[in-house]
């Protein structure tokens, strides 16, 4: 069966086409087909202006009709398509909704950060690692960063904080968001087994890529330090063309990199492992889920 996930995010919107296929002992396989990115932007219309401009919602409606046609060319089956941060926030958000619906019969649904931060779980890396070690998921977006705590097998904590890449940039984070999310994550922390870190998002897996490590190999706390400082320490059109960074990927992966180290700082993780999952691929999960039961 062939499914499709539509992850609209507040710096892009992402379409995952997935085969998926149980075998004779009904484990479930999920195969990627293809993974089309187009970067919307829309929280730098919503953190600043509380609403989706006409020209981004232009934007909105071509990209999910060429998302719809992409999905009728690969005979996908079933479609589901969410919004997160940025759409949350947005004032006009319904309306923008119902055109898509009206144009392209596609339905978004905006989900909750605890819902987000749960959907990025689904992808169940952390049951595949040793029990010797707790595991935080950390995805971070544009508009908000999701944390998921897991344990000896539980999942313990997940929570969505608006700490994001694009609200960094607009200096809309207040230190009383960084001191809740440091007080919570320490608390939940407290007494559980060394952790270790699971990252998703566009930027960690770019950072992933930069590093050359090999897939299944961590990256530590000290190099993502070193990213920082040196990402940081140059300007934005000497890291498109340094490092070779898409423009929408150079602004963002600075602030992006210091919400994970700050995160695996009050965590106490030395370590991140990028399993290259997201939003997407937990939304495949999730639908499969609901289409198998039907």
């Amino acid at each position: 069966m062939r499914l499709a996930a539509i992850d609209i995010g507040s710096n892009a919107a992402r379409l995952l086409i997935t085969d998926v296929s149980t075998d004779q002992k009904g484990i479930t396989s999920f195969n990627k087909i293809n993974l089309v990115r187009v970067p919307l932007r829309l929280g730098f219309d919503v953190f600043e202006l509380g609403i989706i401009s006409k020209p981004k919602i232009g934007m909105i409606l071509q990209t999910m009709k060429a998302y719809k046609h992409l999905c009728n060319a690969y005979d996908v089956t079933h479609i589901k398509a969410c919004a997160t941060s940025a759409m949350r926030d947005a004032k006009n958000a319904a309306d923008i909704i119902r055109k898509v619906k009206l144009e392209t019969t596609l339905e978004i649904e905006v989900i909750t950060g605890d819902l987000e931060a749960g959907l990025i779980y689904e992808n169940h890396v952390a049951e595949n690692m040793d029990n010797d070690h707790s595991y935080l998921y950390i995805d971070v977006g544009g508009g908000s960063t999701e944390l998921s705590f897991f344990s000896n097998g539980i999942l313990i904590y997940k929570k969505s904080f608006n700490i994001g890449t694009i609200r960094l940039l607009k200096n809309m984070v207040k230190e009383q968001d960084w001191d809740d999310m440091k007080d919570i994550l320490r608390n939940v922390i407290k007494g559980q087994k060394e952790v270790v870190a699971i990252g998703s998002g566009g930027n960690i897996n770019k950072v992933f890529s930069m590093s050359k490590r090999k897939d299944g190999k961590p990256l530590s706390l000290e190099l993502l330090r070193d990213y920082h400082k040196e990402l940081s320490s140059v300007t934005l059109s000497e890291r498109i063309t340094k490092y070779s960074l898409r423009e929408d990927r150079a602004d963002v992966i600075v602030p992006a990199i210091q919400i994970y180290i700050n995160v695996m700082r009050w965590a106490g993780a030395e370590q991140i492992y990028v399993p290259k999952i997201g939003l997407a691929d937990g939304l495949v999960r999730h639908l499969w889920e609901e289409v198998k039961v039907k």
